[in-house]
C-alpha cells in the first residue's frame, strides 16, 4: 500500500529512512558559502541596511507570516542579487513529489520559490514566519531538494525566516553508472541572523550572489 505524506508533516527521520539522506560535517562538502564570496558595493549596502530596518520594523506588528517573508525580505533580495535576469528564471508554488518505491512512500509539497538556470534547479527557497528557527523547514526543504536532484549536480537550498538565513547543499552521489555505492548527502551553513550587531542580511546576500555564480 502506498503511503503519501505531505512535506510540511514530514522529518529527517524518515528521510533518511527512506531515501539515505546523510548529514556530512566535513567543510569541504560545501565550500561554496565560505569561499570567493563577492565583495558588497556601497549602494548594495544601503539598500540591506534599509531591507533590515524594514524587517524590525514589521516585527513591531506580528505576526510577520510567510507571505510577508517573501515580500519584505525575499523577493527584494533576489531582485538586488539579479536572480530576475537571464540566464534565471523563477517558478513560485511549484509542486514536486519523490517517492521511496521498495516502501511504498509517497512525499508531495509545494515550494514557496524555485529558481531555474539552464534548466536546472539551482536554488530552492523555504520562507516561515519570523518567529521560527530555520531548522523548522528544513525537513521539507530537503524533500524539495531530492526532488530536484539531477545526476552529480548539487543543488542549493535556502530557509529563510527574516530573523534567519539557513543555506543547504544536496549532492547525490554514485549509482547505476558508477562503482560508488549510491549515497544523498547534504551540509549546512551557518546561520545568518538579521538581528546580529553586523548585518547578518550582508553575509546572507554574499552567499546568495556566490552561489548565482557558479
Amino acid at each position: 500500500m502506498v503511503q503519501t505524506l505531505q512535506a510540511r508533516a514530514t522529518d529527517l527521520q524518515t528521510l533518511t529512512h527512506n531515501f539515505g539522506l546523510s548529514l556530512v560535517e566535513d567543510e569541504s562538502f560545501f565550500w561554496e558559502w565560505r569561499v570567493d564570496l563577492p565583495e558588497i558595493t556601497e549602494s548594495e549596502r544601503q539598500f540591506l541596511d534599509r531591507l533590515r530596518a524594514g524587517c524590525l520594523n514589521l516585527l513591531e506588528s506580528p505576526p510577520f507570516l510567510e507571505r510577508a517573508v517573501q515580500m519584505a525580505v525575499l523577493g527584494p533580495m533576489l531582485f538586488l542579487a539579479g536572480f530576475y535576469l537571464p540566464p534565471f528564471h523563477i517558478r513560485a508554488e511549484k509542486s514536486v513529489e519523490i517517492s521511496a518505491e521498495d516502501d511504498g512512500l509517497v512525499v508531495k509539497g509545494q515550494i514557496d520559490v524555485l529558481l531555474l538556470k539552464e534548466q536546472f534547479w539551482t536554488l530552492v527557497i523555504e520562507s516561515k514566519e519570523f518567529s521560527f528557527a530555520p531548522e523548522v523547514g528544513l525537513a521539507q526543504l530537503l524533500t524539495y531538494m531530492l526532488a530536484s536532484l539531477n545526476s552529480d549536480r548539487s543543488c542549493f537550498g535556502l530557509i529563510a525566516t527574516g530573523g534567519a538565513f539557513l543555506f543547504v547543499k544536496l549532492v547525490r552521489r554514485g549509482g547505476i553508472d558508477s562503482l560508488e555505492e549510491k549515497q544523498t548527502q547534504y551540509a549546512l551553513s551557518d546561520q545568518f541572523a538579521t538581528r546580529n550587531r553586523v548585518n547578518g542580511i550582508y553575509d546572507a546576500y554574499k552567499v546568495l550572489k556566490r552561489i548565482g555564480q557558479l
